[in-house]
C-alpha cells in the first residue's frame, strides 16, 4: 500500500520514472518456452559466462563490471548498476543464421532484470523479472528473418532500482559462425523433492534448483502431469484420502534429466483442505484499516462502514526472527484505542458477517521469507496472531520482494494450521502481475486452491500493458479492465480477482479514479457494459469485487468511495 503523508518511518514510494510504452513492451513476452534443440545447435554468444571480464559486451554509461560473487556458474558474473537516466544496458552482437529459431536464456539475480534481443528481422522479444532474491533463469525464443546474420542481445535493469547480476547467457541454435559460448548439457536430476502441503484435491511440491535447467517436469505415479519454471508446483484434481507418488525432472534445450527420487503424499479427507473464501459473499469489498495516524481520519474498527466485507489491518511488524511477524496496536496514535476494545471490535465485525485479517508488508515492510526456516516462522507467527486477536487470515502486501517458493510453503503451512476458513488475500503492484513468471503471480497460482482474492493496486504505476499487448495509462476504465484481463486469463479464477484503487486523491501519489470509473470497470468485466476502448473477449460474472486504500482516507472524504462502490459491488448479479 502507498502511505501518503505518513508518520515517520513509513515513507511513500516515488517511482524514479514512468513506464514508457517501449519499455513495457518487454513485459508482454515473458514465459515463452524454448524450441527443441537439434544436435548441430550451439551457444552462439561469446563470453557467455563473463569469465573473460566484459570482453564481447558493451555496457551503457560504464554501468557494468564483473564480480566473483554472486555467480551462477564458473568464477564470474556481470554486475550492472542503473543510475539516473541510465538503465544499465549491456549488449553483445551475436552471429546467427537466417530463417532460424534460437533459444535465448540467461540467469539473473538482484534488482529488476531484463533479457532480450533486437534486430531479429522478425519480432524482437524480451523477458524480465522483478527483484529476484536468488538466481533465476529467463528464457524466450526468437526467429531470424530471411537476411538476418546478426542480432543484438541485451540485458538491462530499471531506473531507480538496485543493481542486477547476470550470468551464463545463451543464444542456442544453429551455428552462426561466430560462436564462443559453452553448449548446454542435459541437467542433473533435482534433489530435495519434498511435499510442502496437501488438501483434499491437491499436493504441493518443492525441490532444489538445478544448475543449467530452464524448467522442470512433474510426474505423478510415473505420468507427466505438470511443468514448472520454478522450484515448486501444485498438482490438483486429485481424489480425497488417496496416496500418490511424485518425481521431478529438470529440462533445458539439451534435453531432460533422469527422474528424481520419489516422494509420496496422501490427500486430506473431503472435509479438509482449503476453502479460500469462507462465508464471504460472492462479490466483496476489501478495505485497509490504518493502525497509525498519517493525517487520514483516525478510526476504531467499529467505525468502518458495513459496506466493507474484508477489513485488512495494516500492518503487522517484522521481528528479529527471520520471517516472523508481530502486531502492535498503536493505541497512542489511535486516540487511546485499547487492545481489549480492538479485539472486541473484531468479534463484532465477525458477528456481522465480516472478515478481519492482518496485512503483512506495506510500502516499507521488510518481512523476508526466503528459506524453510523463515517460512515456518512466518506461518507460526501469523497463526499465533490469529489466535491472539481473532484474525480470520492474512494479507500479503510485500512490495520489496517475494520468494514464491517459500511464501507458498509458508501459506500452505498456515492453511494446514488454520483450516478451510482461512482468508488469504494479496495486494501486488501492477508490475508484479504483468506476467505469470512474476513472483507474485507465481505465488498466487501456487496457492490457487486456498487463495481468496488478489486485489492488485491499480495506482502509482504509470502506463502498463494490457492482455491485448497494448499500452494503457492509469486512471481509465481501459487500464483497469485490460490489466485485470491478464490475471483472469493467466490462471486465476474470476472470484480471485479484485480491483484495488485509492479512496481519494490524497490516498495515493497517482492513479485515483472516481467511483463511477471503478463501477464502469466492474460492469465491463462482469457484463460487457460500460467498457472503454478495450472490450474483454468474454465476461467474468464471478469477479470478486474491489479494494481500497484505505478505510481511513475513505472516511476523510465522507465515505465517498465505499458508498457508491460498495453498493455497486453488492448489487452485481
Amino acid at each position: 500500500m502507498d502511505l501518503v503523508s505518513v508518520m515517520p518511518g513509513r515513507g511513500r514510494r516515488v517511482r524514479a520514472r514512468t513506464w514508457s510504452a517501449a519499455a513495457t513492451v518487454a513485459l508482454a513476452v515473458a514465459g515463452i518456452s524454448a524450441a527443441p534443440a537439434s544436435a548441430a545447435d550451439v551457444n552462439n554468444a561469446k563470453n557467455a559466462g563473463f569469465e573473460s571480464g566484459l570482453s564481447g559486451w558493451t555496457c551503457s554509461a560504464g554501468s557494468g563490471t564483473t564480480v566473483s560473487s554472486p555467480v551462477h556458474g564458473g568464477s564470474a558474473a556481470l554486475k550492472a548498476t542503473p543510475a539516473g537516466q541510465d538503465n544499465a544496458q549491456c549488449t553483445q552482437s551475436v552471429a546467427v543464421k537466417p530463417n532460424s529459431t534460437y533459444s535465448l536464456s540467461g540467469w539473473v539475480q538482484g534488482g529488476y532484470a531484463y533479457l532480450g534481443v533486437t534486430g531479429t528481422g522478425t519480432t524482437d522479444v524480451s523477458t524480465w523479472t522483478p527483484d529476484a532474491p536468488s538466481w533465476k533463469q529467463l528464457t524466450t525464443t526468437f526467429t531470424t528473418g530471411a537476411s538476418t546474420t546478426s542480432v543484438t542481445v541485451y540485458t538491462h535493469g530499471w531506473y531507480g532500482q538496485a543493481a542486477y547480476y547476470a550470468d551464463d547467457i545463451q543464444v542456442f541454435g544453429p551455428d552462426g559462425g561466430g560462436g564462443g559460448g559453452d553448449n548446454p548439457t542435459v541437467p542433473s536430476a533435482p534433489g530435495g523433492l519434498a511435499v510442502s502441503g496437501t488438501t483434499s484435491s491437491s499436493v504441493s511440491l518443492s525441490w532444489n534448483t538445478v544448475s543449467g535447467a530452464s524448467g522442470y517436469n512433474v510426474y505423478r505415479d510415473g505420468a507427466k502431469v505438470a511443468s514448472a519454471s520454478g522450484t515448486s508446483a501444485t498438482v490438483s484434481g486429485l481424489s480425497p484420502s488417496t496416496s500418490y507418488s511424485f518425481q521431478v525432472t529438470a529440462v533445458n534445450s539439451a534435453g531432460e534429466s533422469v527422474k528424481s527420487s520419489t516422494v509420496t503424499a496422501t490427500t486430506a479427507s473431503s472435509g479438509g483442505g482449503g476453502g479460500g473464501g469462507g462465508a464471504l459473499p460472492k462479490h466483496a469489498v476489501t478495505g485497509y484499516w490504518q493502525n497509525f495516524n498519517n493525517g487520514a481520519q483516525v478510526q476504531k474498527l467499529s467505525d468502518v462502514p458495513s459496506s466493507y466485507d474484508i477489513i485488512a489491518v495494516a500492518f503487522a511488524d517484522a521481528t528479529s526472527t527471520p520471517g516472523a511477524v508481530t502486531f502492535n496496536l498503536d493505541s497512542a496514535g489511535l486516540n487511546g484505542y485499547t487492545v481489549d476494545q480492538f479485539k472486541a471490535d473484531i468479534r463484532a465485525k465477525q458477528a456481522a458477517g465480516k472478515k478481519v485479517i492482518v496485512s503483512v508488508g506495506g510500502e516499507t515492510g521488510t518481512v523476508s521469507v526466503n528459506d524453510s526456516n523463515s517460512a515456518a516462522n512466518f506461518a507460526n507467527s501469523v497463526y499465533s496472531l490469529m489466535q491472539t486477536y481473532g484474525f480470520d487470515g492474512v494479507d500479503i502486501d510485500l512490495e520489496n520482494g517475494l520468494n514464491p517458493t517459500y511464501m507458498t510453503q509458508a501459506l500452505r503451512s498456515l492453511s494446514s494450521k488454520a483450516g478451510s476458513s482461512l482468508i488469504i488475500t494479496m495486494a501486488p503492484q501492477t508490475i508484479d502481475m504483468q506476467s505469470t513468471s512474476g513472483s507474485y503471480f507465481q505465488t498466487a497460482l501456487n496457492i490457487k486452491d486456498i487463495l481468496t482474492v488478489v486485489n492488485m493496486q491499480y495506482y502509482n504505476s504509470g502506463s502498463m500493458l494490457g492482455c491485448d499487448g497494448k499500452v494503457y495509462s492509469q486512471g481509465s476504465v481501459d487500464f483497469l479492465t485490460a490489466l485485470a484481463c491478464i490475471q483472469l486469463e493467466g490462471g486465476l479464477s474470476p472470484s480471485q480477482v479484485g480491483l484495488g484503487l485509492p479512496a481519494s486523491t490524497r490516498a495515493a501519489g497517482s492513479g485515483y479514479v472516481s467511483p463511477t470509473v471503478v463501477n464502469n470497470a466492474l460492469d465491463c468485466l462482469t457484463q460487457a457494459t460500460s467498457c472503454g476502448t478495450f472490450k474483454p473477449s468474454r465476461t467474468y460474472p464471478a469477479l470478486r469485487g474491489a479494494m481500497t486504500w484505505s478505510t481511513n482516507w475513505d472516511a476523510t472524504a465522507g465515505n465517498a468511495w465505499s458508498g457508491p462502490v460498495g453498493a455497486h459491488v453488492h448489487a452485481l448479479p
